[in-house]
């Protein structure tokens, strides 16, 4: 099968669901503010033949931040188990249209895996136009699965840090304007009201159509880059809330061309604990 790109239709994945090379899998995160249960919901529902993509066992063991970036040997054994193998086009959607599922992306292309796609507006948009939809578990075939060598898509935070006094970078914060300027309640309480010194605001949710929560094209994600201060010519370094939807803010800059970016995997969750590093905040 011919790659068809970083971000797939409803029409493309209802033609290709049942190819044995392709497999799809449910990436939903929810807030522990929403009080919803995503591994629940999958099995009320979700795309035919999907495996669950949990964010919260596929992280670092030792890290005690959640759904952080996991060490090779455990995306290999999740992605096995989910029936993944070098050969499979991974397929990844979340239910609110796109939240989560980017991240999905990054983690593969991280470690060299290339062929991974989001499912433009995700389970919304699946369902909105009456594609076939199961409950219930899916029993996978075990698969192997080898994770190559890590890519430069990674960034901690002592390169945030560096970057953060470099006129020669540039860092965009996904969270909402509010919770960029602190003056409103962050999502992860214990953390600090404000933004990374210097770091630039495009919220997530502005890259994508309001109501079928499908990317916006191109031409006009490029726009909505250079409206929030990016300029083409600098590296740049995504960050949000707890590493998810600064994906969404990577895809974005992939789709427009742009390829020198890093995704900050602690992003607020862990910068706004850290009393050793600077923010800017309110007033």
């Amino acid at each position: 099968m011919t790659y068809p790109g970083p971000v797939v239709s409803a029409e493309w994945l209802a033609e290709h669901v049942n190819d044995p090379t392709v497999r799809v899998v449910d990436a939903t995160v929810h807030l522990p503010d929403t009080g919803r249960n995503a591994k629940e919901e999958y099995l009320q529902v979700h795309i035919p033949g999907a495996g669950f993509f949990n964010f919260d066992e596929i992280a670092d063991p030792q890290n005690s931040l959640p759904r952080k970036f996991p060490p090779k040997a455990v995306l290999e054994q999740a992605a096995g188990a989910l029936g993944i193998d070098n050969s499979t086009h991974v397929i990844a959607y979340d239910t609110p249209g796109l939240y989560s599922a980017a991240r999905v992306w990054w983690l593969f292309r991280q470690f060299g895996h290339d062929r991974v796609s989001i499912l433009d507006g995700g389970l919304k948009h699946w369902m909105a136009e009456g594609w076939a939809l199961q409950s219930g578990p899916v029993s996978l075939p075990e698969k192997t699965f080898i994770a190559g060598g890590e890519r430069d898509l990674l960034a901690r935070w002592p390169s945030v840090l560096s970057a953060s006094g470099n006129t020669g970078e540039q860092i965009i914060d996904a969270r909402t304007p509010g919770r960029f300027a602190g003056t409103e309640q962050d999502r992860y309480p214990g953390t600090r009201a404000g933004h990374i010194p210097n770091s630039l605001n495009l919220y997530w949710a502005d890259l994508l159509e309001a109501g079928t929560r499908k990317l916006l094209p191109s031409e006009q994600l490029r726009e909505r880059f250079s409206k929030a201060g990016i300029t083409w010519d600098k590296p740049v370094t995504a960050t949000c809330g707890s590493g998810l939807t600064a994906c969404i803010l990577a895809l974005g800059l992939h789709l427009c061309g742009k390829d020198d970016w890093k995704v900050y995997d602690g992003s607020w969750d862990e910068w706004g604990r850290r009393e050793d590093l600077p923010v800017v905040g309110p007033g």
